[in-house]
């Protein structure tokens, strides 16, 4: 069984992420071959729009933890052949149908595409701050939500469906047996428009979009280095045991006192 299936609906490539007894977790296997799709996408004369969205119960569970803590890399970089989306390089519409658990890496997908239909169950977290990482500063949630809302996402309250569609996150809010039907019926909208005004739209509209700094990306990367990565492999580890993690925080006590700061601060 493919881990991810994709099927053509004249110009629109449905992308089916399908490992669902992991809820679509991101492993090795397939976030290659998502980057594959994505490639291929790009250059198919004959494809215009996608639609992103899962099998089964989940969206995208985010990183296969426990595939990452037998390899030793938790949170790492991935290298380029293994981006599961970058939407930036497409140049070509991407629409979201998700239809049930977006969580961590899965909502990051989400959050990278340019339309979103979702399932009235869908169920959206920012995971990493309760992995010790620091949660989707580099994807620009925190530009792009009131500041107290994406506080809440960063430190990993989940959020319903239903919020997220009030908040202006989610295009359309639909029930779940519906959600790739009304993901197709925006594709055929898109279609509608001249080839040219539509790519143009794509490109401006994405560089738009508030996004970090350099600065505040350079902070977040100091961050990321400033605590104990023990925390990482054990909360990995706490996951995949299913019991509750046994943090021990900085390794040393001064560090919390002793935070990198922005440039110019």
């Amino acid at each position: 069984m493919a881990v991810v299936e994709t099927e053509r609906h004249g110009q629109v490539l449905v992308v089916r992420m399908n490992r669902p007894e992991r809820l679509n977790a991101l492993n090795h296997e397939m976030r290659t071959e998502l980057a594959r799709i994505w490639t291929e996408f790009r250059h198919d004369p004959e494809l215009e729009v996608a639609i992103l969205t899962g099998t089964g119960r989940g969206f995208c569970a985010g990183e296969d933890m426990k595939e990452s803590l037998a390899e030793g890399t938790p949170g790492g970089r991935r290298p380029a052949q293994e981006d599961p989306f970058n939407a930036g390089t497409l140049e070509k519409p991407v629409i979201a149908a998700v239809n049930g658990f977006a969580m961590g890496g899965g909502f990051m997908l989400v959050e990278r595409t340019d339309l979103r239909v979702a399932a009235t169950t869908a169920v959206f977290e920012v995971s990493e701050a309760k992995r010790w990482l620091l949660g989707g500063y580099n994807h620009g949630h925190l530009a792009n939500m009131p500041f107290p809302v994406a506080m809440e996402m960063a430190m990993g309250f989940r959020f319903t469906a239903e919020r997220f569609y009030q908040l202006g996150f989610v295009n359309r809010l639909v029930e779940p047996d519906a959600v790739l039907d009304s993901a197709l019926e925006m594709a055929r909208h898109l279609l509608t428009l001249p080839p040219a005004a539509r790519v143009n739209t794509v490109h401006m509209m994405r560089r738009m979009r508030p996004a970090p700094t350099p600065a505040q990306q350079n902070l977040a990367a100091a961050l990321h280095e400033h605590g104990a990565k023990s925390d990482l492999i054990e909360s990995r580890a706490a996951f995949a045991e299913k019991r509750a993690p046994r943090f021990k925080g900085w390794n040393d006590p001064k560090d919390r006192f002793n935070l990198p700061r922005m440039e110019g601060e």
